[in-house]
């Protein structure tokens, strides 16, 4: 019987030191990657703007749903794994420069991706920038130190870079 309240107790302030060290973490963050692929800033354009063929190329992507406009922005919603994320393209600067913001307001996540496409001696670097928050502190915590802030933009580069053909190594 004291080794199972040994093992809860430890697991009790385990808990409460991640939620701790996530509390001191700020709510807020920025995290940028970035990856070069041979392709023209038209065509990776293209590829990122259609948000209806993501399935096709993102493997973390189940269904996209166009929605109606928001204040006259498109929009969308993006299935995977039971759950949804809704989106709003808040500027579109076609081929350089594409911000989409998560519109969802109940989520313990949320903020903003800008991608910008500049033209390189290779073809198009790919840069995305994620001004994020993240509210609950544990999943703060989870978030900054076991998958790290950048992890989904590395996903993305990567699948980005194997649509069009390419192995990318994000940085």
């Amino acid at each position: 019987m004291k080794w199972a309240l040994g093992i809860l107790g430890g697991i009790a302030t385990l808990i409460a030191i991640i939620a701790i060290s996530g509390l001191v973490l700020p709510r807020e963050h920025v995290a940028s990657m970035s990856a070069t692929l041979k392709a023209p800033p038209d065509s990776v354009w293209a590829v990122l703007a259609d948000t209806k063929a993501y399935p096709s190329w993102r493997g973390d992507v189940e269904k996209v749903e166009s929605l109606p406009p928001v204040k006259g922005k498109r929009s969308w919603k993006e299935s995977a794994d039971g759950s949804s994320i809704t989106y709003v393209a808040e500027e579109e600067l076609p081929p350089q420069r594409l911000v989409s913001r998560i519109a969802n307001e109940d989520l313990p996540f949320g903020g903003a991706w800008t991608y910008e496409l500049t033209p390189a001696a290779a073809g198009t670097r790919v840069k995305i920038t994620e001004n994020g928050w993240v509210s609950n502190p544990i999943f703060r915590f989870v978030s900054h130190f076991v998958l790290g802030e950048t992890a989904t933009m590395d996903k993305y580069l990567r699948a980005l870079g194997q649509h069009f053909g390419e192995r990318v190594t994000p940085s």
